[in-house]
């Protein structure tokens, strides 16, 4: 069977569905035959849910033939990441200590694509427990980037952007407490999107940091990510953190010109040790951008190096609260970093807990008074290239670095705040790995950040670039 139906996006698939020029059956069994074929490649994902997925599509079809389209989620397959709670369906974290987790439940994200009447198609990889940024899992293997299979697929939700990007699923739903989900879009070469703090719940999401932990969508296009968006969002009663703020119709609201609008540069921090090529690329991004008729502004945000320590206290503490009661039955049965990390978080002092809370305050008024400034931020989502897996180092603009510190280094200033931020596809290094472009926003203004998004994926051919895979 051709694979062109599986390299499909969402906006292009659902009025087929519609129309029942294809059928969800035929598609589901597409990506499924994709699945078999690339999964001892790429190894995306943990658990393939090939009698659910069956079964859904054929649900799908018989609601559509008979009038009863739900919208343009209808019979779409869709992957979970491996933390989401699914009825029926193991449920792992990526990790041992879940390993044999049956859920009587689903996340409230997982419940609201099903009632939009989404074909779950399997539960992807991830760094165990979220904890990590390459998805290297000493559990279930490393999900491999799709672009050159011997380097990571970025983490958390390495899966979710493998598969995305690979076309064994059309879209994907993750997790970002620190770049999970913009980490993996960019060096797969997909859109993610990490909406703002409390505005898709996390209830039925196993926690990595209560205060920093964001839902949101991995995707093949920017209008993908904004009907995922719609799908998930709004009020929870489950989850005390989810805001009760209306959403507006992003898919809608997204359209329209950016000319006039204000592209807030940063002068410290996002452009500082970043490689050659993804400085390059992302400079013509903005230039392309100005093209279309934003404005260039320079913005001061003060303070951004002490990101990395607050996130670091802050994800210490809190993972450490939640797992201790499995670190005191199960210590052996977690991976050996992440049960380093998560016993380091045990002698962590409060009053540092306390502090780098605190300074988030500050840092959010610092982005505030950038925003006075800029309706966006833009910047590289990570400052260098992929590494092979198993690498400890990058290069990143004349330096070598830390995997972990590189790759979150733009992204954790936006799990901190609490603002969106959302990264699409701005072109290839010379060996042919993904570059992205990282554009954040005000609080509960997603809807600006995808207009910005989508007038430069459609000025440009990135997101039409698939990998070529055997």
């Amino acid at each position: 069977m051709s694979d062109e139906l599986s390299l499909r996006p969402i906006i292009v698939l659902a009025p087929l569905i519609q129309s029942k020029q294809i059928s969800p059956v035929e598609l589901f069994e597409n990506v499924l035959e994709r699945i078999h074929k690339l999964q001892p490649t790429l190894n995306s994902f943990i658990t393939i849910t090939e009698a659910e997925g069956r079964r859904a599509a054929t649900e799908a079809e018989a609601d559509i033939r008979n009038g009863h389209y739900r919208g343009p989620l209808h019979g779409i397959p869709i992957s979970i990441k491996d933390l989401f709670a699914t009825h029926g369906v193991r449920t792992t974290a990526g990790s041992k200590v879940l390993g044999n987790w049956v859920p009587d439940y689903d996340a409230t994200a997982v419940v609201r694509l099903r009632q939009a009447g989404m074909v779950m198609v399997g539960k992807t990889n991830m760094h165990e427990f979220a904890y990590g940024v390459t998805n290297d899992n000493p559990h279930y293997g490393p999900a491999r980037n799709p672009w050159d299979p011997t380097r990571v697929a970025g983490g958390s939700s390495g899966g979710s952007g493998a598969a995305v990007a690979s076309s064994q699923c059309t879209a994907s739903l993750g997790s970002d407490s620190g770049g999970s989900i913009r980490i993996p879009a960019a060096v797969c070469g997909v859109v993610g999107l990490k909406p703002t703090y409390g505005r898709v719940s996390r209830y039925g999401a196993i926690p990595l940091a209560w205060s920093l932990d964001h839902v949101g969508p991995l995707t093949k296009t920017v209008e993908d990510a904004a009907i995922m968006l719609a799908a998930i969002a709004g009020p929870d009663p489950k989850d005390p953190s989810a805001s009760s703020r209306p959403f507006p119709d992003y898919r809608q609201e997204m359209r329209g010109s950016i000319r006039g609008l204000r592209l807030g540069v940063p002068r410290q921090y996002f452009f500082q040790h970043v490689d050659p090529e993804i400085q390059k690329l992302v400079s013509a991004a903005i230039l392309q951008l100005e093209n279309l008729g934003a404005t260039r502004v320079e913005v001061d945000i003060p303070d951004l190096e002490i990101c990395s320590a607050m996130e670091a206290h802050i994800t210490l503490a809190e993972a450490t609260s939640y797992h201790e009661p499995y670190l005191k039955k199960q210590a052996d049965d977690y991976g050996p970093g992440v049960r380093t990390n998560l016993e380091a978080g045990r002698y962590l002092l409060a009053s540092d807990y306390v502090k780098s809370q605190r300074a988030r305050t500050l840092l959010q008024r610092n982005f505030n008074e950038a925003f006075k400034q800029a309706e966006v931020i833009v910047s590289p989502t990570v400052p260098a290239l992929p590494p092979l897996i198993g690498e400890v180092l990058v290069q990143s603009g004349g330096q070598q670095e830390n995997v972990i510190d590189a790759f979150l280094r733009f992204n954790i200033p936006y799990d901190l705040t609490g603002f969106p931020a959302i990264s699409l596809p701005c072109g290839f290094s010379a060996s042919g790995l993904p570059v992205g472009l990282q554009i954040a926003g005000k609080a509960f203004d997603e809807v600006t950040i995808l207009r910005v998004a989508s007038a430069y994926e459609q000025s440009t051919r990135w997101h039409t670039v698939h990998p070529e895979l055997s």
